[in-house]
Order: structure tokens, then C-alpha cells, then sequence
């Protein structure tokens, strides 16, 4: 998935009339424990707690030139697509009605209720949810917002750009970036090309959601069934055919964390950094830790995506 420079610098100017760029830090503790030079950069800081902030505001912006008539739309999600449709349709003007599983983040939940979308629960995963969501649009006339589409990519590459160029004298080896639809991986490897950076990317996706390596390794999309207890951003059943090629084309390789290590990579932020992730907001360094042998000297990037896990589950995992 290739952009214009143009339209990486629209999509720049589009993301900073709503939030400042996110910082990104090179916290001596993680590079103690890693013994290598560690950059996290910091998507949850967001004024929606993730990344996908970014997509929902280049893609309402279009949406709004393009389709002026639109007056609503309606998604699916298991938490930060939502609130990135609920934030950007709000800016516009515009309704929103997201549809969540049964079982969803409660605190994602009144995130996106508090930003004034319409809520719907139907549904065991993010697969029934979205299918239920695409039969709402049919039925009612609604405008559908994918969980993958170029637009979003576009809006989320501006994050790796900040990153890339504020490393520019000295560009990260390796780039971890979680998957859940691959967005993000998309929208790194959109900004490396951008940047004209050689790091390598490195793809990470849940051992109870492989949905995604399984398709790296096949080299076509392959289900996979999804039992993550903690990484309901990276909870892929059917992958997206459109992401999965960008991620045989760009990825150095793609690697599996359990929700084990993603607890414990929750707890070293926490106590490291003192920033509060997600399970997939933790994903990046829980391979990062994984690997640490590998690029043991080098410089790694991973990517904080997002912040917005409920209080008791944080609580339950740094209790642990």
C-alpha cells in the first residue's frame, strides 16, 4: 500500500488539527532490561487511549468531502476502532452506531457511548459483530466504516512517521508493531517507505489469535480460531486479504506472544515506564522481550498502541 508524499503530509495536517504529535522515549530502564537501545513510541497517549485514532480522522475527512450526504455511520469493533469513529464522526457532524461482542471491554464501551455513538451488542467475537453490522448498513442505509481500508492506513501512518523522523539520525533496527486487522503494520511499513528507513519489521500477533502468522507462513489468509482472555485488540478470526498481502511483502517476519507474556510485558511498562497498556498495547515489547538475544545492541522500536484496558483486568494483572 503505497501514499504520495502529498498525502502523507495531508493526512500529517488533518491528525495535528486534533492532537499533538505522540511522544516517543527511550526509557533507560526498558534498555537496561532489553540491553539494547529501546524506543517506545507512545500511541497511548491519544486522546482516545490507541492509535486508531489517527484512521478515523483522515477517513471522516474524506468521507465528508467525498459524500457529503452521509449523515451516519456504523462499524464494528472490540474498542479503539470505535472510539476513532465515534471521535472523528462527532468532529463532523456525523451519527455513529458501533456494534460490540457480547462480553466487550466495559470501560471501552462507555468510552464510546461517552463520545455519543449509539451501542449495539451482538454476537460471541469481532467476526459476529461485524457481520451484524453489515447487515444494520444494508438494512438501514447506513454508511459502513471498514476496520481496513487505505483511508485508515493513511490517517495511522502519520504515527510511524513522527517516529521514524524523530529517530532520524539513528533509525531503530526493528519495529514491532502489533496486528489485530493490520492497520498498524500497514501504516509502518507505509512510513518506513515514506522515511526512506531500512528497519525491519516485525509483525506480532497473539499465540491465541494466529490468524495472521498462520496466513504470513501460508502465505494466503487462513482462519484461525481466537481465545485471547487478554488481547481483545489482536483478537482476529478472518484476516483481511487486502492487509494480509502488505504483510507478505514488508514483514521480516511475524512472531506469536502469549497472553502470559503479555501480562508480564503489561507489569514492566507499568513499572518501567509508568504508562498503562492494553494487552495488544503491551504486545510490542512482550516480542521485544522474546527476542532480546537477537537484537541484544541494536536499537528496537515498539509500539505502546493503546492504553484502554479496564481498571479490574489491569489490576489483576499487575497483582499477578
Amino acid at each position: 500500500m503505497r501514499f504520495t508524499r502529498e498525502e502523507i503530509e495531508s493526512a500529517q495536517r488533518t491528525v495535528r488539527a486534533a492532537m499533538p504529535p505522540t511522544p516517543q522515549y527511550a526509557w533507560p530502564l526498558l534498555s537496561q532490561r532489553l540491553g539494547a537501545t529501546v524506543w517506545a513510541k507512545h500511541e497511548n497517549h491519544t486522546p482516545a487511549g490507541a492509535f486508531k485514532i489517527r484512521g478515523g480522522l483522515t477517513y471522516f475527512e474524506t468521507l465528508a468531502r467525498e459524500h457529503p450526504g452521509v449523515r451516519h455511520a456504523i462499524s464494528a469493533t472490540r474498542g479503539n476502532h470505535g472510539q476513532s469513529v465515534g471521535f472523528a464522526a462527532r468532529r463532523h457532524g456525523l451519527g455513529a452506531t458501533i456494534v460490540v461482542p457480547h462480553g466487550n471491554s466495559t470501560e471501552k464501551n462507555a468510552a464510546m457511548r461517552a463520545l455519543g455513538v449509539t451501542l449495539i451488542e451482538h454476537g460471541d467475537d469481532f467476526q459476529a459483530a461485524s457481520e451484524h453490522a453489515a447487515a444494520l448498513a444494508e438494512r438501514d442505509g447506513l454508511h459502513r466504516v471498514p476496520s481496513f481500508h487505505r483511508e485508515l492506513v493513511r490517517g495511522v501512518s502519520t504515527a510511524y512517521v513522527e517516529f521514524f523522523e524523530a529517530l532520524s539520525t539513528e533509525p531503530p533496527d526493528v519495529l514491532f508493531v502489533p496486528i489485530g486487522l493490520g492497520s498498524g503494520f500497514a501504516a509502518a511499513a507505509a512510513a518506513r517507505a515514506h522515511c526512506g528507513v531500512s528497519t525491519k519489521l516485525i509483525g506480532v500477533v497473539s499465540a491465541h489469535a494466529t490468524a495472521y502468522r498462520d496466513s504470513f507462513r501460508a502465505g494466503k489468509p487462513v482462519e484461525s480460531p481466537v481465545t485471547t482472555r487478554l488481547a481483545d485488540g489482536m483478537a482476529c478470526r478472518t484476516p483481511v486479504p487486502e492487509s494480509v498481502e502488505v504483510m507478505l511483502r514488508e514483514a521480516d517476519d511475524v512472531v506469536t506472544v502469549t497472553d502470559d507474556e503479555i501480562a508480564q510485558a503489561m507489569r514492566i511498562l507499568f513499572s518501567d515506564t509508568h504508562n498503562v497498556a492494553e494487552g495488544a498495547g503491551a504486545a510490542a515489547l512482550a516480542a521485544a522481550l522474546q527476542q532480546q538475544e537477537r537484537w541484544r545492541g541494536k536499537t528496537v522500536g515498539v509500539c505502546v498502541s493503546g492504553g484502554n484496558v479496564d481498571s479490574g483486568m489491569f489490576a489483576g494483572v499487575l497483582a499477578a
